[in-house]
């Protein structure tokens, strides 16, 4: 180096150049390398499903075409009959609320909650009477719904090429495996694959349990809101589905918002949704949760809070739910793999 200090200093610029230039490769390409991540974790989640097929009498191959084919057939359908409802039901709540806001000014009991708030109440109706309005609120509402993009537009894309990402791993899940341990040292493969699977079945149930909390959860809500005749209350189902498959501040902040838009429906709708939303917490604690996640990895609840603040962060409403499956196969290993070493003489 001290004899060629030129010929040093060349391969150190070319090498940071280098460097630079793949950092950059990785960041414009960041949309298609998280929508890969985030295909191969729904396969993780849907494996339970296949093996469920497994368990009551089909072969492998048929339990795999079986899943392929609900995806397809969901596919359809969010096409046909889910993005026009939730275009539907985007207008039909872009309406409402300014006429619920100006119905609720109108009661006697708004003057009287607004004096007792020290006028907390009338500025957060105001403020969601204006934001409602604005052109960049129902994209977010609409893009939300769907969980990727600033767009419906760019929503439905992704969704498209993730579902047909996951059709792929589907079918080739098995075959992915063998060759990704085939990379691993043979006098290790072994081990290796046996921690391998057991993480992958951890993750995948707990994928699949907080998928199924979600849609009760979003069944729930739905049948509340037209209960109570909050208007979009399928758009707010819809959105509880997604928000809820965080665990512990999902269905606190679903809560929330349905009690918010429940009360300026009117307040005996306010009120029952707020109740019954309290009851069903309940319940979803002490009695879902414990049966659907009996068998999934435990994740402390601090941990899910910070995974999905820092995927939030990072990548929005999606880079939250990847990242909570991500701390618990990680804290898969630490309980699997690193404190039993740990314990060993």
């Amino acid at each position: 180096m001290t004899q060629h200090p030129l010929r040093w200093g060349f391969l150190v610029t070319l090498g940071a150049l280098g460097a630079l230039a793949l950092g950059a490769a990785i960041f414009n390409l960041s949309s298609i390398v998280f929508s890969i991540f985030l295909a191969a974790f729904i396969t993780v989640g849907l494996d339970p499903l296949v093996r469920w097929f497994q368990r009551h009498g089909m072969s492998r191959t048929w339990a795999i075409v079986t899943v392929i084919l609900l995806i397809v057939a969901l596919l359809v359908g969010i096409i046909w009959v889910v993005v026009p409802l939730i275009v539907s039901q985007i207008t039909t709540l872009v309406q409402a609320i300014p006429q619920e806001v100006a119905t609720m000014r109108e009661q006697g009991w708004f003057d009287a909650g607004n004096e007792a708030s020290n006028g907390v109440l009338g500025t957060v109706v105001n403020w969601i009477a204006t934001e409602i309005k604005k052109p960049e609120v129902i994209a977010t509402i609409g893009s939300g719904a769907v969980g990727f993009g600033i767009s419906v537009a760019n929503a439905i894309t992704s969704g498209f090429f993730i579902a047909v990402l996951t059709i792929y791993f589907v079918g080739t899940y098995d075959a992915t495996k063998a060759a990704a341990y085939r990379l691993v040292k043979a006098s290790h493969r072994a081990t290796f694959i046996n921690y391998a699977e057991r993480i992958l079945q951890n993750v995948g149930k707990y994928l699949s349990g907080m998928v199924i909390l979600a849609f009760i959860n979003s069944v729930y809500s739905t049948i509340l809101l037209l209960v109570t005749g909050v208007p979009g209350a399928f758009l707010i189902g819809l959105l509880a589905f997604f928000i809820t498959l965080i665990p512990l501040i999902g269905t606190i902040l679903t809560t929330v918002v349905m009690t918010v838009l429940a009360f300026i429906h009117s307040p005996v709708s306010g009120l029952i949704v707020l109740i019954f939303m309290l009851i069903y917490m309940q319940v979803e604690a002490y009695i879902l949760t414990p049966r659907v996640m009996s068998k999934a990895v435990k994740i402390p609840g601090s941990v899910v809070l910070i995974s999905a603040l820092a995927g939030g962060t990072l990548f929005g409403l999606p880079g939250a739910l990847v990242a909570i499956p991500i701390s618990a196969g990680i804290m898969l290993i630490i309980t699997e793999v690193v404190m039993p070493s740990k314990e060993r003489v």
